[in-house]
Parts: C-alpha cells; sequence; structure tokens
C-alpha cells in the first residue's frame, strides 16, 4: 500500500511540509508507505487547454515531473495534497500542476485521498475546499476527519504549538490508513461501480 503526497509549498521544511510529515509518520506506522513529491519548488507551466491528453493520456506538456508523477499516482493508493495558502487560495505553481495533472484524467477513482493546507493566521478554508474540488471531480474518495485539515504555522516551533492542529493531521492519517486497508479489502470481494460515460450540457442557448 502507497500513498503519493504532493507538497505544493516552495518550501519543502516549513509548514506544508512539515504537516505532511505528520501524516507520513503515522501512515507508516500503520504500513502505509508514503512517497513525497515537491511540486512547488519547480518550474511548472499551466495548462493551455489543447486537450491533447485525451489522446496521449498523458500531458503533452513536456520538460517537467508532471507525467512523471502522474505515472506514480496512478499505480498508487493514495493521495495527500498538500499547499501553502497565498491569498486566501493554494499556491500558483501548485495550482499550474494540478490543473494539468486532473485534466489529463489521472487514476484516482475510488482511491483514499486527503489535503493538508498550513496557513500563517487565515485564509486556510478556501484553500482547503479549493484541494478537495480536485478530489471531488476525479472520483477518490476523501478520507473523513475531525476538523477541517488546516495547521497553522511556519516553522517546526511555531507548528508544535497548533496541539489541535497537529491531532487534526495525525488523526488524518489514522483515518487515510483505515480506509486505504478497507477499500483495498472490499475491490477484492465487490466489483466497482459503472463508470457511464459522462454527459455534458452546455448552458449557452
Amino acid at each position: 500500500m502507497k500513498v503519493i503526497a504532493l507538497n505544493g509549498s516552495p518550501h519543502g521544511d516549513r509548514g506544508t511540509g512539515l504537516g505532511i510529515n505528520l501524516m507520513k509518520n503515522v501512515l507508516e506506522k500503520e504500513g502505509v508507505s508514503v512517497e513525497v513529491v515537491h511540486v512547488g519548488d519547480q518550474l511548472i507551466r499551466g495548462c493551455v487547454d489543447c486537450r491533447k491528453c485525451r489522446e496521449l493520456k498523458r500531458c503533452a506538456i513536456d520538460g517537467d515531473i508532471l507525467n512523471e508523477t502522474r505515472d506514480k499516482i496512478d499505480e498508487a493508493d493514495g493521495i495527500i495534497l498538500g499547499s501553502p495558502v497565498y491569498y486566501s487560495g493554494i499556491a500558483g505553481t501548485f495550482k499550474s500542476f494540478l490543473d494539468r495533472l486532473f485534466f489529463t484524467g489521472v487514476n484516482l477513482r475510488y482511491k483514499a485521498a486527503a489535503t493538508v493546507v498550513s496557513v500563517r493566521r487565515s485564509g486556510g478554508l478556501p484553500a482547503f475546499h479549493q484541494l478537495n474540488n480536485y478530489l471531488n471531480l476525479a472520483g477518490a474518495i476523501i478520507t473523513p476527519g475531525v476538523y477541517w485539515n488546516v495547521i497553522h504555522g511556519r516553522s517546526a516551533d511555531e507548528i508544535s504549538k497548533d496541539e489541535e492542529g497537529i491531532h487534526i493531521m495525525e488523526t488524518q492519517a489514522r483515518n487515510m490508513a483505515w480506509l486505504i486497508k478497507v477499500l483495498a479489502a472490499g475491490k477484492k470481494e465487490i466489483p466497482l461501480p459503472e463508470h457511464p460515460k459522462r454527459a455534458f450540457t452546455n448552458f449557452i442557448r
């Protein structure tokens, strides 16, 4: 069992990375391996809506880590999306990455998913909902938690004082490990539901 965690922060060792590591430590104790892919420090071009991914089954834009990461996610049992808050939303580089990743039809249907949002003070909930929008549309099963998955602080010292935030991240990780195991067991006994072709309706008349 394996989870791919995407760190959308430009900094690997600050709030977002520390929040992901809180989850990683718990998941690994539960027998789930975690690979962290640092996205936020990369040069990532945004989606240009060329729709070539519909033919290629991968993004047509080369030269970055997107397709390599997509292959890892396709084979994984779950995903964690982690981002700092920029102007009450997710970091710009990470949004460019996620737009392209999810537009390619990355394989997340009926897989476990979770989010990590780090913030100094406010704006955590809009970023949290923004990340979950990607997961919902991809058909992922969002891990139940005990509160919104936001942790406060920019450094290890600051985060260590957010006792509730630490509890939220560690609880989410335990729940995610449970969900991955339940899904693995269930898929052996019960086939996945049919996935009929989606209907698209244009509201311009």
